[in-house]
């Protein structure tokens, strides 16, 4: 894949990683897969589950590596935003169901320096700040849809509806498994886009 633009390796179930044009190593949620190798340059933790938070996977940090869990992001009850230069993170709600309380997850829309803007949405239902996400024009988001712990597919879809970015990709879809083919199909979104467990892509602004 080109070096020029930022790729997305989804690893399964919630663990995403993201290497950008600069060549820097983002970890979200590190738990499920393989592609650990590489040394991180920020690893970001949307709560404490323990299928979200293994962080001793990551064999390596490079130098001046910072970790931005739910517990920064939320610091003094107000979602937080960061700059690190190759990326911009911005906290936004996650929560809203019986698993997940709103004071203590998050979901992260991260910006690029190339300006293109992911939102991933952790462990959620729908929540009302996903109507303003509409605004931030999203190119690429990720929706939880496993309809046990979390939002099922009907509601995920609806929350894609809501927040109308470029491209819709499902992902934490069922509990012990990292894809879940069937279910992904089940997604409907006019942008939708099925991205397998192991699959990398680029992301592009459009």
């Amino acid at each position: 894949m080109s070096a020029s633009y930022n790729r997305l390796l989804y690893q399964g179930h919630g663990s995403l990683k993201f290497t950008t044009s600069e060549g820097k190593v983002i970890y979200v949620d590190p738990y499920a897969g393989k592609g650990y190798d590489d040394a991180a340059d920020l690893i970001l933790i949307t709560h404490a589950h323990q299928d979200h938070t293994a962080v001793k996977k990551i064999a390596r940090r490079a130098p001046g590596c910072q970790v931005i869990t739910w517990k920064e992001a939320l610091e003094g009850g107000a979602h937080k935003s960061f700059d690190l230069g190759f990326v911009r993170i911005e906290a936004v709600e996650a929560g809203y169901n019986r698993n997940h309380d709103v004071k203590n997850c998050v979901g992260f829309v991260l910006t690029f320096s190339d300006g293109v803007k992911v939102y991933v949405s952790g462990d959620t239902s729908k929540t009302p700040g996903m109507a303003k996400l509409s605004e931030k024009k999203i190119d690429y988001a990720l929706y939880c849809c496993d309809g046990i712990y979390n939002m099922d597919i009907p509601e995920a879809s609806e929350c894609a509806r809501t927040v109308g970015a470029k491209h819709d990709i499902p992902y934490h879809m069922a509990p012990g498994k990292l894809f879940d083919f069937k279910r992904a199909e089940k997604f409907l979104s006019p942008n939708r886009l099925i991205v397998s467990d192991g699959e990398e892509i680029e992301l592009k602004a459009e």
